[in-house]
């Protein structure tokens, strides 16, 4: 099902600048049993994203109401929310008076090999490099064509993900998922304040980590501490947490804290 500004379509114009500039942003969240899941910090992240770009956001009910649409047909399902800046003129300044595109959309989950979860991944680490640009670092706008060009690199089905590093050589995130590493009985995630993507798992491991007494480090992490961590984790909000079981010459076994973090995220899920 596709809502396009609250109307069952899937056609879009073609001087919208979404289609031309990538100049939107978008979530992608599950639904399950009709609820969307982490709805609250789901819809924060958005409306920050849109700040960001200075777009004006969708109203929360307004979005609610559109999922729920999409829930009764799809009761289980992957939704993606995008937000473009509309339809514009040619040329890349900003239109006036803003008319932001709004569209709600699913699809069926995709089903990955129970073997991702029971005894982790494999992944392939990719030559592209991520740059650097803090004014967009963390927002997932609608511009991927780093990860575009990231997946490309491999085809082999048993190759879940891809590692991207930034252009110093620190690890950032998979292609879809975020990163986080166990050293020492503790977690380290990435900095993501030159790149990549702040997701909201990423956001919910951090927070239960605090809660749990264990200790969480956002800071600049190299190839080598995942290389030599105890545990390699993989998160977003579609596959919830997958282990690392093998990158470059580099094998794990599964680990033991890798279940505790997936208890974690049964904790909350508003």
């Amino acid at each position: 099902m596709i809502l396009v500004n609250g109307a069952e379509s899937d056609a879009l114009p073609a001087a919208d600048r979404g289609l031309a500039y990538g100049d939107g942003v978008f979530r992608t969240l599950a639904i399950r049993g009709g609820r969307p899941r982490s709805w609250t910090r789901q819809y924060r992240k958005l409306a920050g994203d849109c700040a960001a770009l200075a777009i004006p956001s969708p109203a929360e009910e307004v979005l609610r109401g559109e999922l729920a649409q999409v829930a009764k047909r799809e009761p289980d399902c992957a939704a993606k929310i995008i937000v473009t800046r509309g339809i514009g003129q040619r040329g890349y300044a900003p239109p006036s008076p803003l008319h932001p595109t709004r569209i709600v959309m699913s699809a069926a989950p995709l089903r990955y090999p129970v073997e991702f979860a029971r005894a982790g991944v494999k992944v392939h680490l990719c030559s592209l490099r991520l740059g650097f640009q803090p004014a967009l670092a963390g927002v997932k706008h609608l511009n991927r064509l780093e990860n575009v060009l990231a997946r490309s690199e491999w085809s082999a089905p048993d190759i879940a993900e891809g590692l991207l590093l930034d252009a110093e050589g620190n690890a950032i995130a998979g292609t879809m998922t975020n990163l986080f590493i166990i050293e020492g009985g503790g977690l380290a995630t990435p900095d993501l304040g030159r790149c990549g993507v702040a997701g909201v798992t990423r956001e919910r491991v951090v927070e239960a980590a605090a809660r749990h007494g264990m200790a969480c480090r956002v800071e600049h992490v190299s190839l080598d501490r995942v290389l030599q961590a105890q545990e390699v984790l993989l998160v977003n909000s579609l596959i919830g947490v997958w282990q690392v079981r093998e990158l470059s010459d580099r094998t794990w076994q599964p680990g033991v804290l890798v279940s505790g973090v997936r208890e974690w995220l049964h904790e909350e899920d508003d």
